[in-house]
């Protein structure tokens, strides 16, 4: 398992898109990853969000607030997935406040060795902090092209679009050829360890 003790945090909540966080869930761990889905917990010990196609329940116990530099550096990749999660994370109760979320994103970004992962409407939750993808190559859902191009994004016409450690995705029906970019793009980064003889 080439990613074998990799942590890949991955934000949730409601009406999130089914068939892509299952296929996270074990995809990634098939790599020997360590999965992580990451909310906010509005002070509770657990929350359970329902998906959008089937409202299937997924009970999410991590929380990104409050998390401390180190333990943000542990994660090799933080990816922000489609449908509406990024919508409900973006709340902030105080419009002169970036949403935690964001703030959080902001800090993965501010850490070259992390890989951003943010697919189709994903890219909502940097509406706040364009700067984060002004002049950068990216590509979203068809409906968030404008989107884009107002936060000073490249937006690139491929279903999988890698910026260094940006990799996006044009929606969740193509989160297995975003996966797949992802864990190649930490496998280039895992140290190559001598053979044994």
């Amino acid at each position: 398992m080439k990613l074998s003790g990799k942590k890949i945090a991955i934000l949730l909540e409601g009406d999130y898109y089914e068939p892509e966080i299952w296929y996270y869930k074990n995809r990634f761990a098939e790599e020997g990853s360590e999965v992580h889905f990451l909310t906010r917990l509005w002070g509770q010990p657990s929350l359970t969000f329902l998906g959008h196609e089937y409202r299937a329940p997924f009970e999410v116990n991590e929380s990104f607030e409050g998390m401390s530099d180190e333990e943000l550096r542990s994660f090799a990749a933080v990816i922000v997935p489609a449908g509406m999660v990024a919508d409900r994370l973006r709340y902030t109760e105080d419009i002169e406040k970036l949403p935690p979320a964001t703030r959080f994103l902001q800090r993965a970004f501010a850490e070259p060795s992390i890989v951003k992962g943010i697919i189709c409407h994903g890219l909502w939750l940097l509406a706040p902090t364009p700067e984060l993808v002004r002049g950068r190559n990216v590509v979203v859902h068809n409906n968030l092209l404008g989107d884009a191009r107002n936060m000073g994004a490249n937006y690139v016409n491929e279903d999988v679009v890698v910026d260094g450690d940006l990799i996006t995705a044009r929606s969740g029906n193509h989160c297995h050829l975003f996966a797949r970019a992802i864990i190649e793009r930490l496998r280039e980064r895992c140290p190559i360890l001598p053979m044994s003889v």
